[in-house]
């Protein structure tokens, strides 16, 4: 049982790793085909690489390298080991793959829209940083400032990232047009939307409420057709004061039009409250199903 569980762990920091490449891998190809060829400004370690490369022309893949270096050991230090092992494969592999991808794609340029580039910037990058963080780790860089101020005064990681990003963005009107930086928060603002959506996916679920005299019968057919969990919960009935139970279930999403047939052949009358939930942990969905 203990080596199964070994071996499982084992494949889940693998994949999780693997996770971690592709993730830094396709956030190295957003910058290298979208942002660098057009000219666009953007938050992040890439950001203050810009304003580097143009104050003192300093190559974008070396002070990347340097400032995640530095940034990691600051987190290492005041986040912890866990943090540090996490964070080490995004700190060194990410300039490696920005150097590479700059080498074989040097001078392509496959848009010229400058708002189109930043459309597509903005998903590959925000796919990219999702598929990281889903794996449990960092990208580095400039993800680790807010993480180190939350830990040590409490202030919310994504109010001194969103202040950090703008900062950068601001910074880089030295050398960028009004209209650069109006594309580099639209392109802030698409990649933290992108993020958002790949941290939910495949999480969200439905949970229903339901409220009918023949509560009984619901629940046995929940528990037997769609093979699901359900609670009983005493309620009041408001209009006619009577004591009631209100079934409460949470299924996946594909499982509503079913779920709604089986109560209306057996209730027409039953009261559903349906609502989408974004994460559900626990037996039948992170947890192995055990029957009794």
């Amino acid at each position: 049982m203990k080596q199964k569980y070994d071996r499982s762990q084992a494949l889940k920091l693998i994949f999780n790793i693997l996770l971690v490449v592709i993730g830094n891998t396709l956030y190295a190809l957003g910058v290298t085909l979208f942002i660098l060829p057009n000219s666009l400004i953007t938050g992040g370690t890439t950001g203050i690489a810009l304003v580097f490369n143009h104050l003192f022309s300093t190559p974008i893949t070396a002070f990347v390298s340097v400032f995640n270096i530095v940034t990691f050991i600051l987190g290492a230090v005041v986040l912890g080991k866990k943090f540090a092992l996490t964070t080490l494969i995004s700190t060194f592999y990410y300039p490696v793959a920005l150097g590479v991808c700059q080498s074989l794609f040097a001078g392509f340029k496959p848009v010229e829209d400058k708002l189109l580039a930043t459309v597509y910037a903005g998903i590959m990058i925000g796919v990219s940083i999702g598929i990281v963080i889903r794996a449990g780790a960092s990208t580095g860089g400039m993800d680790i400032p807010p993480l180190v101020l939350n830990k040590l005064f409490g202030i919310p990681v994504s109010g001194s990232m969103y202040v950090f990003d703008f900062i950068i963005l601001i910074s880089q009107m030295i050398f960028a047009d009004r209209d650069s930086v109006l594309y580099g928060i639209l392109l802030v603002m698409i990649y933290t939307l992108v993020i958002d959506k790949v941290l939910l996916s495949g999480q969200s679920k439905t949970q229903v409420k339901i409220i009918s005299e023949k509560y009984k019968e619901i629940n046995e057919k929940i528990i037997l057709e769609l093979d699901r969990g359900s609670t009983l919960i005493n309620s009041h009935t408001g209009y006619r004061n009577t004591e009631t139970s209100m079934v409460l279930t949470v299924i996946s999403n594909r499982e509503l039009n079913r779920l709604n047939r089986i109560v209306t052949d057996i209730d027409p009358n039953a009261f559903m409250v349906v609502s989408r939930v974004n994460e559900v942990k626990g037996r039948g969905f992170t947890i192995r199903k055990e029957y009794i």
